[in-house]
């Protein structure tokens, strides 16, 4: 156990103040003590997640409990261990490593699905910014086993996307089954998410991409590798378009980045034999059916469904591996503490391009 010099007594932490509505605070609060198994975390850097303003304004009808006020949210966290807790000094971590905290905050290691190598459906997680503390904040406890090593030269701002949208497609896109060569439709694919899928796609994978989104998106779209680029404005039938691209016979997989129901209405329709959707993005509010998803066609053309929530530790470690060596990039605009509120209203309104971290120091 041990910390780096004097640290502060207080710090400056966003919260939720009107669960329900979009609206942050900036409040000072105490810095903690990390526990056994714990280390306390100097943040620098956190990413601005879609998934953030879903909890905030408790839009998401899968969630089990509405948010309380005064909850940290945030869960793409970069910054530096400035002290030990009890047991740490075997986990693989010490004083003065970088590192980042995840969407999940730390798992039990126990349950059916922690032992699956499934992180993110951890029977007893702790999600971070959905009551834990989360990461927009300047100091923030995690377990010493699960914070996630930041490799050295990637710069912070850029590796803190990462952790949650760059992990999530990442594995979204191992799970679509399409191998190098293949067409892959990315729904969303201008947003924080989607520009990093095509870059993962197209430049990690060797797959070719279609990217879909509003034509406002056009230019960060094709600049993230994509081979096409469809507009949602303008354009009467997305899955005819696809199959134009495609020789007729329509795209091996289709991976759905955005939370708009549109999208996954029309998802399936873009598929070719044995194509898969894959689902990423969570609709707000209650979400409506795969319009398509008749079993007639899902037995005709042997389609497949599937669910991806982020990736596990290693898939995160893979991730930022990738954006170290430069395959992957995020496009952000860094912006301060105060700003958050104007961030999450103009991610509301769909205006967002890429990403954006704030600077916590």
């Amino acid at each position: 156990m041990g910390s780096v010099g004097l640290l502060p007594k207080k710090y400056k932490a966003i919260v939720y103040d009107k669960p329900g509505s979009i609206s942050t605070k900036i409040e000072e609060l105490d810095v903690p003590e990390p526990g056994p198994g714990e280390v306390l975390v100097n943040l620098t850097h956190s990413g601005v997640c879609h998934s953030d303003l879903g909890v905030m304004t408790n839009a998401w009808a899968a969630l089990p409990y509405p948010v309380q006020a005064g909850q940290v949210g945030g869960h793409e966290g970069v910054g530096k261990i400035v002290k030990m807790g009890p047991g740490t000094d075997r986990s693989g971590v010490k004083m003065g490593d970088r590192v980042g905290i995840k969407w999940m905050a730390g798992i039990c290691e126990a349950c059916e699905a922690c032992r699956a190598g499934a992180d993110a459906s951890c029977f007893n997680g702790k999600v971070s910014g959905y009551y834990t503390p989360g990461t927009f904040q300047q100091y923030v406890l995690s377990p010493a086993n699960y914070v996630t090593p930041i490799p050295d030269g990637l710069d912070s701002a850029a590796a803190a996307p990462m952790l949650c949208a760059g992990v999530t497609v990442y594995a979204a896109l191992r799970k679509s089954n399409a191998e190098s060569g293949q067409w892959v439709v990315i729904m969303g694919a201008g947003g924080g998410l989607g520009h990093l899928a095509v870059q993962f796609s197209a430049r990690g994978i060797g797959h070719r991409v279609i990217g879909i989104d509003h034509s406002s998106k056009k230019d960060i779209v094709l600049e993230s590798g994509a081979e096409h680029f469809i507009p949602v404005d303008g354009t009467e039938n997305m899955a005819d378009e696809v199959k134009k691209l495609t020789s007729n016979l329509g795209a091996h997989a289709v991976v759905v980045c955005t939370s708009n129901n549109a999208a996954y209405g029309m998802s399936l329709d873009m598929l070719r034999f044995r194509g898969r959707v894959v689902c990423v993005g969570i609709p707000e509010g209650k979400p409506l059916p795969i319009t398509s998803a008749s079993p007639q066609l899902l037995v005709a053309k042997e389609l497949q469904v599937v669910g991806s929530a982020v990736g596990d530790r290693r898939m995160a470690i893979e991730t930022l591996d990738f954006a170290a060596r430069g395959v992957v990039k995020t496009h952000f605009r860094l912006g301060k503490m105060e700003e958050l509120t104007e961030v999450f209203e103009e991610m509301h309104r769909g205006e967002l391009k890429g990403r954006v971290v704030l600077d916590l120091q």
